[in-house]
């Protein structure tokens, strides 16, 4: 079976949360990952993230930064804390565009920082080499 250009073999399918509260972002991204071969849950806050990413682990984590009732700051760090959560690679996306607000989502435990308008094929590709780094500490 052939692999999309970015995403993971259609047959494997990697369970990424997306953690968006713009509903029409949401959709969109979530559309993406789909066709790119993910299997794709989604949250529209901080809490419902973490919720979701303790009832059943993802893959990876893609996070927005500025969410109700819990941020992306806060959200990561929460489940940075989690044992069954420490390595999920976590990105995230904001539309803020500032070299503190990176450094920032870096120490809350974030793997790689997006400013929108995303990037679709930069973060499909960030996607598929987190995972599969991921992927090869697992195997060691």
């Amino acid at each position: 079976m052939s692999r999309p250009a970015h995403g993971p073999s259609k047959r494997t399918k990697y369970r990424v949360l997306l953690v968006e509260d713009a509903p029409d972002t949401r959709e969109f991204l979530r559309l993406l990952l789909e066709s790119e071969g993910y299997e794709v849950t989604t949250a529209g806050d901080g809490l419902a993230a973490v919720g979701e990413a303790l009832r059943e682990p993802p893959d990876a984590i893609i996070m927005d930064m500025s969410l109700p009732e819990l941020d992306g700051y806060n959200a990561a760090r929460l489940i940075r804390r989690e044992p069954a959560l420490t390595d999920v690679p976590l990105i995230a996306c904001t539309a803020l565009n500032r070299w503190e607000w990176r450094g920032k989502a870096i120490a809350a435990g974030f793997d790689a920082f997006m400013t929108k308008p995303i990037e679709t094929e930069r973060l499909t590709a960030t996607l598929a080499a987190l995972i599969a780094r991921n992927e090869q500490n697992r195997e060691r």
